[in-house]
């Protein structure tokens, strides 16, 4: 009879596990609440060779961010940010925590089976004895046993464990997401850091320049070959050269300490650090239509899953609706006295099935459903805004992708007729044709020219590494790497 009641309850579990239907709405993807096509740009001039349309390429082909960034200083920075980062900790611990979640989910859906050893004692006084004389009563049991296992017919706890995996995934994206994040800011705070570091350069030797202006102004007024007027306006290009360099070191360590913060730990031995003109052309990125982009970034995929989390989630508040059927099981041994525990004829079980339906609870039941409804409600909207965000974004970098090189072209341009204009004037002022106001709006729009096309080289080097980032990155274009730092 036990061997049979053994196979009636293994019978009654394994359907409950797998055989249980779902009140869970059938899935499917929201449309793409954006264009099908990215907004077209025109071609200006010819050093423009960014274009957006298909051309067999898709993003998913990216290549590793090592081969991206290929400055040896940025890389070493890159790689110590993704170690020691504290963010980037919380993020993988995150990811381990929703994990651990996920398991203790599961575990519900399996019988949790127990081995139990117990003794009871119990001393009954003579006045209350039959015989009037007092007894010590004690048992012994030893059993295993499987309590309030729920068969899951209605599917409550199956879709329970698919919301719980489905946070799981949506915890390592966001983790994903993440880490490309860090390695973006990684390259932008050093590419911000490489600017500051030429315009302060080159505002130390404007400065300098500007001194010497100054001491020679000065013996030509003492011979009475130059006037106050010169000399005044010649300090005062002085001290401007001279408070602009202050405000760029300034600068310069405010941008440093940022990009100590985002590494996470003091670097040594890195190698030399490149000037931006000598980074070179980061590699083109080819770019798809938005459907083959969007949809492998970590953080669209991360949205997704708490879209898949929110539509289980209805199904397990439907099912609460219906009857739950429990399970408690024990079989084992129970005797008298301790040695007379595996005797013949000890053997003892209990079997305890249960039917709970709800009847009246005050409206929880069907406020739980309309919770999990407004919940799939605000998924819903967070995957289309996830989705608008990172159309914008790729737009964004291609359209800065599409203007800077010519913007940059015509800046070399600009400073090169300036450089040339500052030669012709300086000589010109040195032969006593030109005033020393003129060489001096030479100089502030040679200084001028040469700032600007650094701070364009650098934009030109942002706008690469926010493109790398917007197209997803190397991340897999399938479920996310779990485990995976750098």
């Amino acid at each position: 009879m036990m061997h049979k009641l053994c196979a009636w309850v293994a019978t009654l579990t394994l359907a409950g596990c797998s055989a249980g239907c779902s009140f869970a709405p059938a899935y499917h993807r929201p449309e793409l609440p954006v264009p099908a096509q990215w907004p077209s740009s025109e071609k200006v001039g010819a050093g423009n060779t960014a274009a957006h349309e298909p051309s067999g390429a898709t993003a998913v082909q990216l290549v590793s961010w090592r081969s991206f960034f290929t400055d040896p200083r940025l890389q070493r920075l890159i790689e110590a940010a993704l170690e020691h980062n504290r963010d980037m900790r919380i993020a993988i611990a995150r990811v381990e925590e929703a994990q651990a979640l996920y398991g203790i989910t599961h575990a519900d859906r399996l019988p949790t089976v127990n081995l139990g050893a117990a003794q009871s004692a119990a001393r009954i006084p003579g006045q209350l004895s039959p015989t009037l004389q007092a007894q010590t009563n004690r048992r012994y049991d030893v059993n295993l046993g499987m309590t309030a296992f729920e068969l899951d017919f209605w599917g409550r706890v199956k879709n329970l464990d698919a919301a719980a995996r489905a946070n799981f995934l949506a915890t390592a994206e966001a983790r994903e997401a993440f880490r490309l994040s860090l390695i973006a800011d990684v390259a932008n705070a050093y590419y911000s850091l490489q600017e500051l570091d030429e315009r302060r350069l080159l505002a130390h030797a404007t400065m300098d320049s500007r001194a010497d202006s100054r001491r020679l102004i000065g013996k030509r007024r003492d011979v009475g070959l130059a006037g106050d007027l010169d000399f005044l306006a010649a300090d005062a290009a002085y001290e401007s050269a001279r408070a602009e360099l202050a405000n760029l070191e300034r600068s310069q360590r405010v941008a440093s300490n940022a990009l100590a913060l985002l590494v996470g730990t003091v670097t040594q031995d890195l190698p030399p650090s490149r000037p931006l003109i000598d980074q070179g052309e980061l590699p083109a990125l080819p770019v798809s239509v938005p459907s083959d982009v969007l949809l492998r970034r970590p953080d669209v995929r991360s949205a997704e899953q708490r879209l898949l989390a929110a539509n289980a989630n209805i199904g397990a508040a439907r099912a609460a609706f219906l009857p739950r059927i429990g399970l408690s099981l024990a079989f084992g041994t129970a005797s008298r006295t301790f040695s007379g525990l595996f005797d013949a004829g000890t053997g003892a079980w209990s079997f305890a099935p249960s039917l709970v339906q709800p009847l009246f609870d005050s409206g929880r039941t069907q406020a739980n459903a309309s919770l999990a409804e407004a919940r799939k409600v605000i998924a819903v909207a967070d995957y289309e805004k996830t989705i608008q965000q990172a159309f914008r974004e790729v737009a964004d970098a291609l359209a800065a992708r599409d203007q800077l090189t010519e913007q940059l072209n015509a800046l070399n341009a600009t400073e090169k007729s300036q450089t040339e204009r500052l030669k012709l004037v300086d000589a010109r002022y040195r032969a006593g044709v030109s005033s020393y106001l003129e060489l001096l709006d030479a100089q502030r729009d040679a200084f001028n020219a040469q700032q600007s096309a650094i701070q364009v080289r650098r934009a030109m080097l942002t706008a690469a590494a926010q493109l790398y980032k917007a197209l997803g990155g190397d991340a897999p274009s399938g479920e996310s790497g779990i485990g995976k730092n750098s």
